[in-house]
């Protein structure tokens, strides 16, 4: 798939400030953070909106301004992005007071992993001004501009945004709809959720065959049977959660949304409707606000508490 074109002169053509943009970034969680961040580096002026205060003094201190509201964020913005937790958390700022508050010329971006049916919807109540961009990679990799975005929209509206992707990372899909950029996204988390499931299951019969930590270490730690995707994770699934991004609560999240998105083409997962309660189960165990890899803990905790 192409990567966009780094084209510098449509964004002087909306702005008349060359590749510099106004950005507004709605959605201070870890994702929104680095994103935020990143566009910071890039040269571009970036405002930020969470609804809960307090978690932007990082790029604020880095040159941010902050907003009150939603529409003193948008108010001047060229380009609005949300990158929030869910379809409602979507579906309240984007079609309420974004609505009402976006210039007429402004472009709405969204970047949360929600169902391909709001994306939809998004794209008609913003018709020829809404991509949806959802971001393959930890904020780490957003921060340092090695993330994979999967862009979904009219190439028109992509190309107007060449700047920003071009500050964002080198690695661009592009999709003719909000919707195949969407199922792109739900099917490359659903196989990411279902390998750490695996790999937890795995080291689960190890243990059970009586195998050490560091056995499995070193039978699977270079083991080409771990994908790459999930080495990351390795060491979190092995000995415990460590900090991490992406918490249990959304992993089951999208995991429901990959499995909507089956059960409407009259598709059913039943390995998916496995991990989606997998991932239920250690949200509601007490690993809400922790990261995926904590799915392991469901596996740890028997043989810790027999006697």
């Amino acid at each position: 798939m192409p990567v966009l074109p780094d084209d510098s002169s449509l964004a002087e053509d909306m702005s008349g400030k060359g590749a510099e943009m106004d950005i507004a970034v709605l959605g201070m969680g870890r994702m929104g953070s680095a994103l935020a961040g990143r566009l910071l580096d890039g040269g571009h002026q970036v405002t930020v909106w969470n609804r809960s205060r307090g978690k932007a003094g990082q790029v604020v201190s880095a040159g941010a301004q902050e907003a009150a509201t939603v529409t003193d964020a948008v108010r001047e913005a060229d380009v609005v992005i949300t990158l929030l937790a869910n379809d409602d958390a979507v579906r309240a700022v984007g079609l309420g007071e974004l609505r009402g508050s976006i210039s007429g010329q402004a472009i709405y971006v969204n970047a949360s992993t929600v169902s391909a049916a709001l994306n939809s919807q998004l794209a008609e109540a913003f018709p020829g001004h809404f991509l949806a961009l959802l971001v393959l990679g930890s904020p780490d990799s957003v921060r340092v501009g090695q993330a994979v975005y999967l862009a979904g929209g009219d190439a028109s509206i992509a190309d107007r945004l060449a700047p920003v992707m071009s500050s964002l990372s080198a690695s661009i899909h592009r999709y003719a709809t909000p919707s195949l950029a969407t199922t792109a996204k739900l099917a490359s988390n659903l196989l990411l959720l279902s390998q750490i499931a695996g790999l937890a299951e795995s080291f689960a019969v190890g243990r059970s065959g009586g195998l050490s930590d560091e056995q499995l270490r070193e039978l699977l730690g270079s083991s080409p049977m771990v994908a790459p995707g999930i080495r990351n994770r390795f060491e979190a699934v092995l000995t415990g959660p460590q900090d991490g991004w992406w918490t249990t609560v959304l992993g089951a999240k999208d995991a429901g949304l990959a499995i909507q998105l089956a059960q409407a083409a009259n598709v059913e997962l039943p390995e998916a409707e496995a991990v989606k309660r997998l991932y239920d189960q250690a949200a509601a165990s007490g690993f809400d606000h922790a990261d995926i890899a904590a799915v392991t803990d469901l596996y740890r905790r028997p043989a810790t508490t027999t006697r």
